[in-house]
Formats: C-alpha cells, structure tokens, sequence
C-alpha cells in the first residue's frame, strides 16, 4: 500500500465540524442521501481486516445497537466495523462502491457508538471515479484523492464534517481510512446524485428514483418511515423502509414533495404499498409542477396541478396508472410531484415513469 501520508494531503478550504445535535438538521437542509446506504444499492468491495466486526455493518441504515455480555468466536459482538489490535500498516480500511452511478460529496458522519476504548483515533475519507471495481478494490490502486482530511474520532459518540462548497468532484467509490485500528460503528457519505441518463430522448426511466437524482425535499409527516425511503430501489424488506406517517382523526391529508431527478414527461406512476396491510392510505392523489431550479414555497402552491385524481387503496401492491387515468400530462415536462394520502396512512415506494425533455 502507498505511504497515506503523501496521499492525505491537508484540506485548505474550511471544513466544519459538527456536534451531534447539528447533524440531521445540517444534512436535511442542504437536501442530500447517504450515497453508500445499503438499501441504496452500495457495496463493500474489499477491506484490510474485520476480525472482531464486518465491515458490512458500517452502511447499515438503522442506528447501531449494543449487546452486552454477547461473544462470538472472536471476541465481543459489536454493530459496525472492528480491525485487530497492533495494525502493522499505518491504517485500516475499507472500499466501497456508491449506491448511485456517481455523487458529489457534501459531507460525512463517523459514528462509534457503543466503540470506548477501542473506537479509531482518527479517519480520512478519499474517493476515485472509474468503472474498474477489480483494480479500484486493489490496495495499491493510486487513483485516489482526498475527499476528507485526519480527523480525530472521539468515543461512542456521532461526529460529522460539513465539506466546502467548492468540493464538486463527482466520485464513484470511496475508501474509508482508520488510523492505525479500532472500531467505528457507521459510516455516512451525504450528497447528491450526479446520474447517467438513457441518451435516447424516446427511453423511459424512474424520473423519482434516488438512484436517477431524485429527492424527496419536504412532507407533512413521517413519523413511523421517511419520505427518503419512498424512492429508493425495490420493494423493500418491511413496514420500516417506507413512508408511514402517524394516525389522525377526522378530515386529512399527509403529502410528500419529490424534485425529479430531471425535467421530463410523466407517463406512469407506480405507488407501491408493499408491507402496509392494515395501515395503508384510503385513497392517494398526486400532483405535478414545473418550477423550475426552485423548489416550491409550498405544498398550497397554486402552480400544483392535479394529474392522478384521489384512487383507492390497496393492501400491500404496487398500484399502476397509466393512459387515460393521467390528467395534464401528455406534452408537459415537470420537475416536481406532489403524493397525497388520505387521510395518512404508509407508501413503500413512489415510481415516476417518464421521458427526459431534451430541449
């Protein structure tokens, strides 16, 4: 492996460090994903060590949890990614390649909850773009470059890095640096997607879908699931990876604002109640909008046009409309959706099947 100091260079730009209680609120305003999110597609290409803990766990998206008292053959159980004792090389590490076709970096979060006394002194970030997996994984390959500097690692606790505006490479994988051992719990890479579109102005796609750009940018509710969760890949695995907001009484409305991924031209929408056999919405309705590089100041903006009228509701299925059900939307590029449930209720998944305008 190459001398990591001559490859950690120092940051010049300012890079701000951010107490726990600042974390979900600073990501959550500047609209960004965890780019290496498990259920985003992810995947943990190659590691120096994990003998007390998989490196696997380090993108799980629920948070980290403790059991005391259990053992496994290599020592105490432990949630996250956990190397030997005495590293011989100047750090640990880990590859992995993003749930998305590529991202820019926004910021990072290092958890060590439940890790004291063993948890990584300090960590650097780096990241490459390249299609070649089988020489990225390599722990020779020096196509890397800084994403973020050391930083040092306090004990059980979440720590995060704001990065620079001006960071804008694009990057494909990353690999995570723990200097010189130790055990972090969870690994988080905020950002955006930058997609690779069908070059075909006739192909369709999933205009919503996180993978394509798409963002979920405001709700009225998501106490059980996140409006994140909506567009993400496939159906799921329970009632804990969709949108699920909390019971109410007499007449109401939750709602969801997706900014697509791009500009294009509805031509299905797939809403999926996958898991939601007893708690999904009576009837949903969806909207549309074009506003452009704006989001919109309101889920009451009067630009909101209706294009799927309120539909019934089923139990755990993928409810599809298409043709004539569609109002408003043959020959009209959009760039937001609006999903209504009435009156709450969960969705697992919002698809927006369409056409990127080319002109």
């Amino acid at each position: 492996m190459p001398n990591l100091n001559s490859l950690i260079q120092s940051i010049t730009h300012d890079v701000r460090h951010l107490i726990p209680e600042e974390i979900d609120k600073a990501f959550a305003s500047i609209k960004c994903i965890d780019l290496i999110s498990k259920p985003l597609g992810s995947k943990i290409l190659s590691y120096s060590d994990e003998w007390f803990a998989a490196a696997e766990n380090l993108t799980t998206p629920t948070a980290p949890v403790r059991k005391p008292g259990v053992f496994t053959h290599a020592g105490a159980w432990y949630d996250g990614w956990e190397t030997r004792r005495h590293n011989s090389e100047e750090a640990d590490w880990v590859v992995i390649r993003l749930g998305v076709a590529s991202g820019k970096v926004k910021g990072i979060e290092i958890d060590t909850s439940f890790f004291s006394g063993n948890h990584a002194p300090e960590i650097a970030v780096q990241g490459c773009f390249g299609d070649d997996d089988e020489a990225i994984k390599d722990p020779n390959y020096d196509g890397w470059q800084t994403i973020l500097s050391k930083q040092e690692c306090g004990p059980n606790q979440r720590q995060a890095w704001l990065l620079p505006k001006e960071t804008e490479d694009a990057f494909t994988h990353v690999r995570l640096l723990m200097f010189p051992d130790g055990g972090i719990a969870r690994f988080r890479l905020f950002g955006s997607a930058v997609p690779i579109f069908p070059s075909s102005a006739d192909q369709s796609f999933d205009l919503a879908a996180l993978v394509n750009g798409g963002i979920a940018i405001d709700c009225s509710d998501e106490h059980f699931g996140t409006k994140d969760n909506l567009l993400l890949p496939g159906r799921g695995v329970d009632m804990g990876d969709g949108w699920e907001t909390k019971r109410t009484r007499g007449e109401h409305i939750d709602w969801v604002i997706v900014r697509l991924g791009t500009e294009g031209e509805i031509e299905k929408l797939v809403l999926d109640t996958a898991h939601f056999r007893g708690n999904f919405p009576k009837e949903m309705q969806v909207f549309a909008g074009h506003f452009g590089d704006k989001d919109p100041d309101s889920h009451h903006n009067d630009d909101w046009v209706e294009i799927l009228e309120p539909q019934p509701a089923g139990p755990d299925q993928e409810h599809e409309y298409e043709g004539d059900v569609l109002k408003e939307v043959a020959g009209k590029a959009y760039t937001h959706v609006k999903l209504v449930i009435i009156p709450d209720g969960g969705v697992k998944r919002l698809r927006v099947i369409g056409r990127r305008r080319m002109w």
